[in-house]
């Protein structure tokens, strides 16, 4: 049975929503969408995309999902920190 987790938190203005879909026991394939500092109240989330390398286990899925939108933020802003 699939089950999925969610959770959404922020980054440089961006909100980050990351979705786990359970493959198999203690493994998931891990999404994420961000949703920028958009001033209409109409704003949504853009495309959701699966991190490379999936399955992972749920604290690295997280992780991983976490890591890659922040990334897709920084190119976003054109951000270059390292």
């Amino acid at each position: 049975m699939e089950m999925s987790m969610q959770r959404t938190t922020e980054y440089r203005g961006f909100a980050i929503r990351i979705d786990l879909l359970n493959t198999s026991e203690g493994m998931f394939d891990t999404w994420f969408q961000i949703k920028g500092p958009i001033r209409t109240r109409d704003a949504v989330y853009g495309a959701r995309l699966k991190v490379l390398g999936s399955p992972f286990s749920r604290r690295w899925a997280h992780l991983v999902g976490e890591l890659a939108a922040r990334a897709s933020i920084d190119q976003i802003l054109d951000v270059d920190e390292y």
